[in-house]
């Protein structure tokens, strides 16, 4: 790789970038990640949180080479080895741009596009921008700005299929980036795992019913996979659906909606909204829900469920709403669902392969993973006036 730059990052020490993805750094998608942060609202809580998707980004990228390097050699013949591979190019190009289509505050309110579109159909958009595609064609050396896409979006082949796994999957370098990245802005420590040892272990493999390429561990990585899980399920626990940071996005969302505000769908429109920009609507703003986040002053919790609920105890907190809605107003409650999985490795089908060579389904090879459970969580938070009669309220019904 003939390197044209260099970034110092906490993270992974000196990242270097080649003359394409130079160019793909200095451009303007790419430049207004340095004005997205990389955890919403998060900041509010956690003072340390102030990075970027920026510097995530780059992470990704560099993590990218580095899980290609540890494949290639054992992928059949499917991956070129070597760091002036036309795929490695492909992939770290792919991971650098992954997120250029965030709204601002990221995932805090990615919901409130123009249209029903998501973060990755923007991202594809700016891709497909003259400018960018400019650069494709003055450096890329045969790669695409549409080559990018398939492999985030719509890969073609079991190569392609194979690289977008190293971008989005379950054993993706998006996670092994943030989860360090965003436990060391906090001051946590719930993000630490092997990230040495997991790229020590990880091989390309193929799904026995399938036939399919996809990533995977050898036995000896299960443990280090372990950690990968645990670290993503604590952080969303104690960091990403912290309390305090779901009231700000709650009450961000409220007031773009009072407010109609929309993120653009144009990719020009939407490459001048930042965080910036939308702060200082913010603090224009006399709606009560823009004034609780810029005076920090949010509606305190009222109540909140259990951290796992099953399906029935959802649906009986689901039938709950419309009352309480009605009894003190919907516009002086907010209501936040946090539910996430802590992985999808089963169906994603992500194997590990045992000393004898066969291939064993995560889910069976490891006993902690299989017994994991879904995160599913309900709160309530209410206006400071009313807030001790909600509270009351919900705890006679729920009991």
């Amino acid at each position: 790789m003939s390197v044209t730059a260099s970034f110092r990052d906490p993270i992974h020490g000196f990242i270097q970038a080649d003359e394409l993805e130079t160019a793909l750094i200095n451009s303007r998608p790419m430049q207004r990640l340095r004005w997205i942060r990389q955890l919403g609202m998060a900041y509010l809580v956690f003072p340390g949180a102030e990075h970027s998707r920026f510097s995530h980004v780059l992470g990704v990228m560099h993590l990218a080479g580095r899980v290609y390097d540890a494949i290639a050699q054992a992928s059949d013949g499917l991956l070129e080895p070597g760091e002036t591979a036309r795929d490695r190019r492909l992939v770290r190009a792919a991971a650098l741009l992954h997120d250029i289509g965030h709204p601002p505050f990221s995932h805090s309110a990615e919901e409130l596009f123009e249209e029903p579109i998501h973060h990755e159909e923007m991202t594809c958009r700016l891709i497909g921008l003259p400018e960018v595609a400019d650069l494709f064609a003055e450096k890329g050396d045969g790669i695409t700005g549409e080559d990018v896409t398939h492999v985030l979006t719509g890969p073609r082949d079991s190569r392609e299929r194979l690289l977008s796994q190293i971008v989005a999957g379950e054993l993706d370098v998006d996670k092994m980036d943030y989860l360090r990245r965003d436990s060391l802005y906090c001051g946590v420590s719930y993000g630490s795992y092997d990230l040495d040892r997991l790229l020590h272990t990880m091989q390309p493999l193929r799904d026995p019913a399938t036939r399919d390429w996809g990533l995977g561990v050898d036995e000896g990585g299960v443990h280090a996979l372990e950690g990968l899980v645990m670290a993503r399920y604590y952080m969303f626990t104690q960091v990403y659906f912290n309390v305090v940071s779901k009231a700000y996005e709650l009450h961000l969302s409220r007031w773009l909606e009072d407010e109609s505000l929309r993120w653009p769908i144009d990719p020009e429109r939407f490459l001048a909204t930042d965080d910036i920009t939308t702060w200082t609507k913010m603090r224009q703003s006399r709606s009560a829900h823009a004034v609780a986040v810029v005076s920090r002053r949010a509606f305190p919790l009222a109540f909140e469920t259990d951290e796992h609920l099953g399906d029935a105890d959802r649906q009986r907190f689901e039938a709950l709403v419309p009352a309480i809605e009605e009894q003190f107003g919907a516009d002086r409650l907010m209501i936040s669902n946090s539910g996430k999985d802590p992985h999808r490795l089963g169906e994603a089908r992500v194997f590990a392969r045992r000393f004898d060579g066969s291939l064993s389904p995560m889910a069976e090879a490891s006993h902690f993973i299989r017994h994991l459970a879904r995160i599913e969580r309900f709160r309530v938070y209410a206006a400071h006036e009313i807030v001790e009669d909600v509270r009351s309220t919900l705890r006679d019904l729920w009991a």
